[in-house]
């Protein structure tokens, strides 16, 4: 569904990765993993279609995204969720907060016939943000205000309104970093109900045990690139690069 092509991404003279591919189909959750630092985020930019590659391809259901005209590529765009480290929420109770998900997301001919429906039946936006609050076990304080949440809660959150829309692709960078235990299991949780939608999920980690739970497939970025990808349990028990395996035993330090 979502193809890297031999991209690569520099900043000035800093090259972030080099010949750099990986994909994710539907209903699969890849991770990425790989230091902090490495270029996990930039990665995740590049395949949300917000950064464009200095050379390879970024395509969507066989469309470069990159050789479309802006409105076809935002079209692209609006198909992808994305959910950052830390929570930015608006000063506003939870609903409406996952209910902007939806508004931004939908064309302008979208939003004024879902305007037009919500006058007719009232209950639909309110059913979709009530469905994606229930995905990560907040719709009982759909009418709590943000700043009433933890940190914890306001990352689920920001998931809840990443996937209101139903994109097709979601990209998570870091969702449970610095979250306590229970917060991180409702998360992983959350990426394993999206899978069961067949929402394609790309998770960028440093932590290896969170691939080895949730993930299908696990690409590891390390040295400007991915050294290596294949199937989790393969990754982590048999790795072909002797690279990835310095690292998962803790023995690559950046």
């Amino acid at each position: 569904m979502l193809r890297a092509t031999a991209v690569s991404r520099s900043y000035g003279e800093t090259v972030v990765f080099e010949n750099l591919s990986i994909d994710v189909e539907p209903g699969e959750v890849v991770a990425v993993i790989g230091p902090s630092g490495i270029g996990k985020t930039t990665l995740l930019r590049t395949l949300a279609l917000s950064l464009e590659p200095d050379e390879g391809t970024v395509s969507f259901d066989g469309t470069d995204a990159w050789e479309v005209d802006d409105p076809d590529r935002l079209a692209l765009r609006r198909r992808i969720g994305m959910v950052f480290q830390a929570a930015s929420l608006f000063d506003a109770p939870v609903a409406r907060n996952v209910e902007y998900g939806l508004r931004v997301r939908r064309s302008w001919p979208e939003r004024i016939r879902a305007e037009l429906r919500s006058l007719v039946a009232p209950s639909g936006t309110a059913d979709a943000v009530r469905d994606a609050l229930d995905i990560v076990g907040l719709d009982d304080k759909r009418a709590q205000h943000v700043e009433s949440l933890s940190a914890g809660e306001a990352q689920r959150v920001s998931f809840a309104r990443a996937v209101a829309y139903d994109p097709d692709v979601l990209l998570l960078d870091e969702p449970t970093s610095d979250l306590d235990p229970r917060n991180t299991a409702v998360i992983e949780d959350a990426i394993a109900e999206a899978r069961d939608r067949r929402i394609g999920v790309v998770v960028a980690t440093h932590d290896m045990y969170q691939a080895e739970r949730v993930a299908d497939r696990v690409a590891v970025l390390l040295d400007g690139g991915v050294t290596e990808v294949g199937p989790t349990e393969r990754v982590f028990d048999d790795p072909r690069d002797p690279r990835t395996r310095r690292f998962i035993d803790g023995e690559l330090v950046y």
